[in-house]
């Protein structure tokens, strides 16, 4: 079953005017975000992922090419039109503090509201629900003051989610949390997307959460090609080679993740006693300079074996030498 198309570019460019001058950033972008799909932009600083939502936002104009929300140009809704149809979620810290949690999510209903901003019953029963879909219904009488920055950016989701709009822009929303937060953020915006049904796209530099929690992803590159497809068709396809240029990092597709570039490689036959200890070997050889082949039959390499954390043994030229840590081996192997 196909699922219904929310946000659709043909030919789209994104850039800024000052002045009479026109600078274009990208250029013949073409993606299409569905309903039910959480969808991370990745790329390096400076590559244009902040113009791209803005222009996706109706905040900006496009520059060139077309951009329909729900099979209608976005250029022809009005100002009040894009509040209804498009939540957006900023970086910047919210400097609402005098505010309780309830009182800032029902601020999503101002375009229902009318002038005065009173809410009806129904709009605090929306208020509520968005509130207990993030978790925070627990805090709805608490002040923006006393929330960690975690819970600020779950306030925030939870007033684009009050605004009941069809697609919901995030630009990097997880950039100052700690570990735990950017994954309970992720999380909450994957289960979102499918429960409620929403076209959701967020923009980060968490490329592991990307990787494991979005259905697909927009890669943009420095040399203004944005490749956009399921997030293991692009990795397995070699599309996150290329996404910081020239960059001094590779991206491992077997870790799914960027790391420093390290040279040339050499060799270690490794025999690893399961996947785990095999992982964290790699780990540990890759950053002396080596790599580990499981089934090389060259007796003349290196040989590592791997028992148990507490049980490594290093075999080479005829000697061997026994380890009871990593610490241990990986003196042995920066001085090999």
């Amino acid at each position: 079953m196909e699922m219904r198309v929310v946000l659709e570019g043909k030919q789209l460019a994104t850039g800024y005017r000052k002045g009479k001058r026109t600078f274009v950033v990208h250029r013949s972008l073409d993606f299409i975000l569905r309903a039910g799909e959480l969808v991370c932009l990745l790329g390096g600083n400076g590559v244009g992922k902040s113009t791209l939502l803005r222009t996706l936002a109706g905040v900006q104009p496009a520059l060139g090419g077309e951009l329909e929300l729900q099979g209608r140009p976005l250029a022809s809704f009005s100002v009040r039109e894009r509040s209804t149809a498009i939540g957006l979620v900023l970086t910047e810290r919210v400097q609402a503090g005098g505010l309780t949690v309830f009182e800032l999510a029902a601020l999503g209903r101002q375009p229902y509201t009318g002038y005065f901003g009173r809410l009806t019953r129904q709009d605090k029963e929306r208020v509520a629900g968005a509130l207990e879909a993030v978790g925070m219904w627990p805090k709805m009488r608490c002040y923006v003051a006393e929330l960690s920055d975690g819970e600020r950016q779950k306030v925030m989701i939870a007033k684009a989610l009050v605004q009941e709009c069809p697609l919901i822009l995030l630009d990097e929303p997880t950039a100052f949390l700690d570990v735990t937060s950017r994954i309970e953020v992720m999380a909450l915006l994957h289960r979102l997307a499918g429960e409620e049904g929403k076209a959701i796209l967020m923009s980060t530099h968490d490329v592991e959460q990307a990787l494991a929690l979005a259905d697909g992803l927009w890669l943009m590159r420095p040399d203004g090609i944005m490749l956009c497809g399921a997030t293991e068709d692009l990795v397995l396809s070699g599309g996150m080679d290329g996404l910081f240029g020239t960059s001094p990092v590779d991206f491992d597709r077997m870790r799914g993740s960027y790391a420093a570039r390290n040279g040339q490689l050499r060799p270690v036959r490794l025999m690893a006693a399961d996947e785990v200890l095999c992982h964290w070997v790699q780990n540990a050889l890759m950053r002396q300079g080596y790599y580990g082949v499981a089934d090389s039959s060259d007796a003349t390499l290196p040989l590592l074996t791997i028992e148990s954390p507490q049980n490594l043994t290093w075999a080479c030229g005829g000697e061997s030498h026994r380890f009871h840590s990593f610490a241990e081996l990986s003196v042995v192997l920066r001085h090999f």
